[in-house]
Protein backbone atom coordinates (compact mmCIF):
# COMPACT_ATOMS: atom_id res chain seq x y z
CA UNK A 1 0.00 0.00 0.00
CA UNK A 2 1.29 3.45 -1.17
CA UNK A 3 -0.14 6.80 1.03
CA UNK A 4 -0.25 9.55 -1.35
CA UNK A 5 -1.38 12.91 -0.49
CA UNK A 6 -3.59 14.68 -2.82
CA UNK A 7 -3.06 18.35 -2.87
CA UNK A 8 -5.39 20.58 -4.38
CA UNK A 9 -6.00 24.50 -4.56
CA UNK A 10 -8.78 24.02 -1.37
CA UNK A 11 -7.46 21.20 0.17
CA UNK A 12 -5.17 18.20 0.83
CA UNK A 13 -6.25 14.83 1.93
CA UNK A 14 -4.75 11.18 2.39
CA UNK A 15 -5.52 8.82 -0.01
CA UNK A 16 -3.86 4.95 0.48
CA UNK A 17 -3.53 2.87 -2.58
CA UNK A 18 -3.36 -0.85 -3.37
CA UNK A 19 -1.53 -0.44 -7.14
CA UNK A 20 -3.18 -2.88 -9.29
CA UNK A 21 -1.09 -2.14 -12.73
CA UNK A 22 2.01 -0.06 -13.05
CA UNK A 23 2.66 0.85 -17.22
CA UNK A 24 5.86 2.92 -18.39
CA UNK A 25 5.30 4.74 -21.52
CA UNK A 26 7.95 5.05 -23.92
CA UNK A 27 8.91 7.29 -26.67
CA UNK A 28 6.35 9.55 -26.25
CA UNK A 29 7.82 13.08 -27.69
CA UNK A 30 5.52 14.80 -30.07
CA UNK A 31 8.70 16.70 -31.49
CA UNK A 32 10.07 14.24 -33.78
CA UNK A 33 13.40 15.76 -33.06
CA UNK A 34 13.58 15.72 -29.75
CA UNK A 35 11.85 11.99 -29.93
CA UNK A 36 14.71 10.74 -32.83
CA UNK A 37 17.43 12.54 -30.20
CA UNK A 38 16.30 10.20 -27.59
CA UNK A 39 15.88 7.27 -29.42
CA UNK A 40 19.75 8.17 -30.90
CA UNK A 41 20.90 8.45 -26.99
CA UNK A 42 19.62 5.00 -26.23
CA UNK A 43 21.21 3.74 -29.36
CA UNK A 44 24.78 4.22 -28.30
CA UNK A 45 23.83 2.36 -25.31
CA UNK A 46 22.55 -0.82 -27.66
CA UNK A 47 19.25 -0.38 -27.59
CA UNK A 48 16.90 -0.59 -30.60
CA UNK A 49 14.81 1.74 -31.71
CA UNK A 50 11.30 1.18 -30.83
CA UNK A 51 9.06 -0.61 -34.21
CA UNK A 52 6.11 1.45 -32.72
CA UNK A 53 5.42 4.86 -30.56
CA UNK A 54 4.54 5.53 -28.16
CA UNK A 55 5.57 1.83 -26.68
CA UNK A 56 3.94 0.49 -23.39
CA UNK A 57 5.89 -1.33 -21.12
CA UNK A 58 3.96 -3.48 -18.10
CA UNK A 59 5.85 -4.36 -14.89
CA UNK A 60 5.34 -4.95 -11.48
CA UNK A 61 3.58 -3.04 -9.06
CA UNK A 62 5.72 -4.07 -6.41
CA UNK A 63 8.31 -1.77 -8.08
CA UNK A 64 6.61 1.59 -7.04
CA UNK A 65 8.58 2.98 -4.07
CA UNK A 66 7.95 6.52 -1.84
CA UNK A 67 10.72 5.58 0.09
CA UNK A 68 13.76 8.38 0.00
CA UNK A 69 16.86 5.39 -0.79
CA UNK A 70 16.26 2.54 -3.06
CA UNK A 71 18.70 -0.58 -3.75
CA UNK A 72 19.89 -1.91 -7.03
CA UNK A 73 22.29 -4.35 -8.42
CA UNK A 74 25.59 -2.67 -9.17
CA UNK A 75 26.57 0.83 -10.67
CA UNK A 76 24.75 0.34 -14.23
CA UNK A 77 21.29 1.51 -13.26
CA UNK A 78 20.33 5.38 -13.73
CA UNK A 79 17.32 7.69 -13.42
CA UNK A 80 14.86 9.82 -15.58
CA UNK A 81 12.52 12.59 -14.69
CA UNK A 82 9.15 11.20 -15.72
CA UNK A 83 5.37 12.52 -14.96
CA UNK A 84 3.34 9.62 -13.04
CA UNK A 85 -0.16 9.52 -13.48
CA UNK A 86 -2.16 7.79 -11.69
CA UNK A 87 -5.97 6.65 -11.37
CA UNK A 88 -7.86 6.24 -8.43
CA UNK A 89 -11.57 6.28 -7.78
CA UNK A 90 -11.71 7.14 -11.13
CA UNK A 91 -9.92 10.23 -10.75
CA UNK A 92 -7.11 11.16 -12.83
CA UNK A 93 -3.99 12.31 -10.42
CA UNK A 94 -0.70 13.83 -11.21
CA UNK A 95 2.77 13.42 -9.75
CA UNK A 96 6.63 12.95 -10.57
CA UNK A 97 8.83 9.73 -10.54
CA UNK A 98 11.84 7.99 -11.76
CA UNK A 99 12.12 5.35 -14.08
CA UNK A 100 15.17 4.30 -12.89
CA UNK A 101 16.86 1.61 -15.21
CA UNK A 102 19.81 -0.74 -15.80
CA UNK A 103 21.14 0.27 -19.26
CA UNK A 104 23.68 -2.92 -19.50
CA UNK A 105 20.50 -5.41 -19.50
CA UNK A 106 18.22 -3.02 -21.54
CA UNK A 107 20.44 -3.27 -24.27
CA UNK A 108 19.10 -7.07 -24.33
CA UNK A 109 15.57 -6.35 -23.56
CA UNK A 110 13.71 -3.07 -22.28
CA UNK A 111 10.90 -4.65 -20.29
CA UNK A 112 13.21 -6.88 -18.51
CA UNK A 113 15.44 -4.16 -17.71
CA UNK A 114 12.87 -1.72 -15.81
CA UNK A 115 11.53 -4.57 -14.07
CA UNK A 116 14.66 -4.81 -12.80
CA UNK A 117 14.68 -1.70 -10.82
CA UNK A 118 12.65 0.36 -8.10
CA UNK A 119 10.40 3.05 -9.57
CA UNK A 120 10.52 5.78 -7.37
CA UNK A 121 7.65 7.83 -7.18
CA UNK A 122 6.67 11.31 -5.57
CA UNK A 123 4.13 11.18 -2.22
CA UNK A 124 2.77 14.35 -3.47
CA UNK A 125 0.17 14.37 -6.51
CA UNK A 126 -2.33 16.94 -7.85
CA UNK A 127 -5.52 16.33 -9.19
CA UNK A 128 -5.47 16.40 -13.10
CA UNK A 129 -8.53 18.61 -14.08
CA UNK A 130 -6.26 21.25 -11.85
CA UNK A 131 -3.02 21.81 -14.50
CA UNK A 132 -4.85 19.92 -18.20
CA UNK A 133 -5.97 23.19 -19.52
CA UNK A 134 -2.30 24.64 -18.55
CA UNK A 135 -0.77 20.96 -19.01
CA UNK A 136 1.90 22.11 -21.84
CA UNK A 137 2.99 25.35 -19.28
CA UNK A 138 4.88 22.73 -16.55
CA UNK A 139 8.30 22.33 -16.27
CA UNK A 140 10.03 18.77 -15.85
CA UNK A 141 13.46 18.32 -13.99
CA UNK A 142 16.37 16.25 -12.47
CA UNK A 143 19.27 17.08 -10.74
CA UNK A 144 21.87 15.22 -9.17
CA UNK A 145 22.32 16.66 -5.52
CA UNK A 146 26.19 15.50 -5.23
CA UNK A 147 27.28 17.69 -8.19
CA UNK A 148 24.72 19.96 -8.50
CA UNK A 149 24.27 19.03 -11.71
CA UNK A 150 21.30 19.79 -13.79
CA UNK A 151 20.39 16.53 -15.37
CA UNK A 152 17.36 17.15 -17.05
CA UNK A 153 15.06 20.23 -17.93
CA UNK A 154 12.06 21.01 -20.26
CA UNK A 155 8.17 21.80 -20.72
CA UNK A 156 6.32 18.49 -20.39
CA UNK A 157 4.46 19.90 -24.08
CA UNK A 158 7.15 18.23 -25.81
CA UNK A 159 5.59 14.85 -24.55
CA UNK A 160 1.92 13.81 -25.28
CA UNK A 161 -0.29 14.49 -22.92
CA UNK A 162 -1.05 11.65 -19.76
CA UNK A 163 -5.10 11.69 -20.92
CA UNK A 164 -4.30 11.14 -24.64
CA UNK A 165 -1.44 8.93 -23.45
CA UNK A 166 -4.02 6.63 -21.31
CA UNK A 167 -6.71 6.83 -24.74
CA UNK A 168 -4.15 5.14 -26.63
CA UNK A 169 -3.10 2.38 -23.95
CA UNK A 170 -6.87 1.45 -23.67
CA UNK A 171 -7.37 1.56 -27.43
CA UNK A 172 -4.18 -1.16 -27.73
CA UNK A 173 -4.39 -2.90 -24.68
CA UNK A 174 -7.52 -2.42 -22.84
CA UNK A 175 -8.72 -0.93 -19.66
CA UNK A 176 -5.97 1.56 -17.38
CA UNK A 177 -7.58 0.11 -14.06
CA UNK A 178 -8.89 2.45 -11.11
CA UNK A 179 -5.38 2.41 -8.68
CA UNK A 180 -3.27 2.09 -11.67
CA UNK A 181 -0.20 4.12 -12.73
CA UNK A 182 1.71 5.32 -15.85
CA UNK A 183 4.69 6.70 -16.64
CA UNK A 184 4.53 9.25 -18.99
CA UNK A 185 7.72 9.22 -21.14
CA UNK A 186 11.19 11.19 -20.28
CA UNK A 187 13.01 14.53 -21.87
CA UNK A 188 17.38 13.86 -22.88
CA UNK A 189 19.73 13.61 -20.33
CA UNK A 190 22.14 16.48 -20.38
CA UNK A 191 24.99 15.52 -21.27
CA UNK A 192 24.31 12.15 -21.72
CA UNK A 193 22.80 9.12 -19.26
CA UNK A 194 25.16 8.37 -16.44
CA UNK A 195 24.90 6.64 -12.89
CA UNK A 196 24.43 8.80 -10.00
CA UNK A 197 24.13 8.11 -6.40
CA UNK A 198 21.24 10.53 -5.88
CA UNK A 199 18.57 12.14 -7.97
CA UNK A 200 16.34 14.67 -7.12
CA UNK A 201 13.61 14.91 -9.96
CA UNK A 202 10.81 17.82 -9.95
CA UNK A 203 7.47 18.73 -11.72
CA UNK A 204 6.84 22.83 -11.71
CA UNK A 205 4.00 24.41 -12.31
CA UNK A 206 4.56 28.30 -12.96
CA UNK A 207 0.98 29.33 -13.44
CA UNK A 208 -0.13 28.23 -10.11
CA UNK A 209 2.98 28.83 -8.52
CA UNK A 210 3.51 25.50 -6.81
CA UNK A 211 6.19 22.17 -7.37
CA UNK A 212 5.87 18.40 -6.92
CA UNK A 213 9.61 17.52 -5.83
CA UNK A 214 11.18 13.53 -4.88
CA UNK A 215 14.32 12.76 -3.67
CA UNK A 216 16.37 9.29 -3.69
CA UNK A 217 19.45 7.84 -3.17
CA UNK A 218 20.61 4.74 -4.54
CA UNK A 219 22.32 1.69 -2.71
CA UNK A 220 24.39 -0.02 -5.12
CA UNK A 221 24.34 -3.43 -3.88
CA UNK A 222 27.65 -5.60 -4.99
CA UNK A 223 28.22 -7.72 -7.71
CA UNK A 224 28.92 -11.53 -6.70
CA UNK A 225 31.51 -13.35 -8.54
CA UNK A 226 31.21 -16.27 -10.07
Amino acid sequence: MLELFRVCLSDTSVIKVIPRQLVIAGWTGRNRAALEEHIEELAKLGVARPKVVPMYYRVGVSLLSTEAQVQVVGRNASGEAEVVLWKHGGELLVGVGSDHTDRVVEAAGITMSKQLCPKPVSATVWPWVEVKDHWDQLVLSSTLPRTNESYQRGCVGSMVKPDDLVALFEARHGLFEDDAAMFCGTLPALGGIRYADEMTIELSDPVLGRSIRHSYAVDPLPVAEA
